[in-house]
């Protein structure tokens, strides 16, 4: 049984849930310990407690421990990858890049810690100097989904670190495995007592306790949008407040026009919907295709469906994992038989399979004849399930990828640099995919959307410190200007 870490011991908990295979139902990948409401206090508390040492020890000091994480996450990238893959679903080589992506978010974060800088401008009054510099909040609570176990922690974890603030990680319940391993690393690193804590458990006990403590600064979530909502009421509300950042649901879409290669446009959509088992916030669900190319597309993508290897995530030559749990595959089978009922039809996919262990296979399903206004088209499936829409021109296609609550990602497929370019600049989305999946991004950029899909400032690369430090303001007077004249004068 695994422990969660709490003011620098491994303790264990009263309560235990198990982590099970979705390749393989009669694995368990191990026992992994809940936390109470008292055991997250008690980790509150000693962030807290740990937080004016951490804040100020020096930017040498958190960037070897950050490197050293980073360092031994590459070193175990095949080891941890296989973990990830063996919990979690996604295929073996999804799971290593994963894991790799984790190293680099440390390695960077490492390197910020040395990048910190401020301001010093000129004051529009005489003989006053003003200075800018940015400060870690205190204690921040982490709260991470389950679809990638451990790059999300990563990105996270590493800039809360980097900038100051001591921290609370409570990953997803679902896959706990990736993120204990993560933890032993960073404590393994050097990290001092308090400065960081893993609590392991429900969210209703928590993540509750985490929104109601008082010690708690800010809270950076991601998860489904009524829990998001959720956090950001609480956290709003609170006394005093807290800070929030909040990451959710996309509904991407991916343009496809007459003039798109076919080739690229059927694998940027097959790797964006199907790949990950498309449960990824950035998975491009939505596929609007303009008239001239609609059929051609639609055949095309039924003959590479029919090529995808639907296995074990840990057998080679695997192109797509089982679906994470019974719970999501029933959400899955469920749109499509909503979908149906609207009037889409299904071209492709869609069935259970069997395979040589029990798991919760589906085959990737492709529906068309939908409209906009169905709710497969608006509503996130999380799923491999994708949805085509057929548009009358360039025009049109743009139209209905912006008609959506959410904004996260948004891709387009055409050899026209005027269409690419008014795309860039006119899709509402936070991110924006040229002949490339709208899943998959880089770890030293911004991420994040707009509408519904995402709330507060951008996470990874630099622009995370916008929401893991606040912004000071100070003046200084030199002493022998004016102000120190005219009281000598009236003495």
């Amino acid at each position: 049984m695994t422990h969660n870490y709490i003011a620098g011991e491994w303790l264990p908990a009263a309560e235990t849930s198990p982590n099970i295979n979705p390749s393989n139902t009669n694995d368990v990948v191990g026992e992994y310990a809940r936390a109470s409401a008292a055991e997250t206090e008690r980790a509150i508390d000693a962030a807290y407690d740990a937080f004016p040492n951490w804040s100020r020890s020096t930017i040498q000091a958190r960037h070897d421990i950050l490197k050293t994480v980073g360092d031994e996450i590459h070193a175990r990238k095949d080891e941890l990858g296989r973990l990830l893959s063996r919990e979690e679903g996604k295929t073996l080589l999804e799971g290593i890049g994963e894991v790799t992506r984790a190293g680099q978010i440390f390695h960077f974060f490492a390197g910020e810690c040395l990048r910190l800088a401020g301001e010093k401008v000129p004051s529009v009054r005489p003989l006053i100097d003003v200075e800018i510099t940015r400060e870690p909040l205190g204690v921040v609570g982490l709260i991470t989904p389950w679809n990638f176990p451990i790059a999300i922690p990563a990105w996270k974890v590493a800039p809360a670190l980097a900038y100051g603030n001591t921290v609370v990680f409570k990953p997803a319940e679902l896959v706990p495995g990736s993120a204990h391993a993560l933890s032993e690393i960073i404590v393994r690193a050097g990290v001092p007592v308090g400065v960081f804590n893993l609590v392991m458990g429900r969210g209703s006990i928590v993540g509750e306790a985490m929104l109601n403590s008082p010690k708690v600064s800010a809270i950076s979530f991601t998860g489904s949008v009524p829990t998001g909502r959720k956090v950001a009421q609480t956290c709003i509300t609170a006394d005093p407040m807290k800070k929030v950042q909040l990451e959710m649901g996309g509904k991407n879409p991916m343009v496809v026009l007459d003039d798109a290669d076919l080739k690229v446009a059927v694998e940027c959509a097959v790797n964006s919907a199907f790949f990950s088992t498309g449960q990824r916030c950035t998975a491009s669900s939505r596929l609007i295709v303009t008239d001239g190319i609609h059929d051609q597309f639609v055949a095309a993508m039924q003959e590479r469906m029919q090529g995808l290897v639907i296995d074990d995530a840990l057998k080679a030559g695997t192109h797509i994992g089982p679906v994470v749990d019974q719970s999501q595959l029933d959400q899955d089978l469920k749109y499509i038989r909503i979908g149906q009922a609207e009037g889409a039809k299904l071209v492709a996919g869609g069935d259970l399979l069997k395979r040589e262990a029990p798991g919760f296979y589906l085959a990737p399903a492709l529906l068309t004849e939908v409209s906009n206004g169905m709710r497969v088209a608006r509503e996130e499936i999380f799923g491999p399930i994708a949805t085509v829409t057929r548009a009358k021109d360039y025009d049109g296609a743009l139209e209905l990828a912006n008609d959506t609550p959410f904004g996260l990602s948004s891709g387009i497929c055409t050899t026209s640099l005027k269409y690419a370019s008014h795309f860039k600049r006119n899709a509402e989305a936070g991110m924006v995919m040229v002949n490339l999946p709208t899943a998959g991004v880089d770890y030293h950029v911004p991420f994040g959307g707009r509408k519904g899909s995402s709330y507060g400032p951008r996470e990874q690369g630099r622009y995370a410190q916008e929401f893991y430090t606040t912004v000071k303001t100070a003046y200084t007077f030199d002493g022998n200007g004016p102000y120190v004249q005219k009281t000598k004068s009236r003495e």
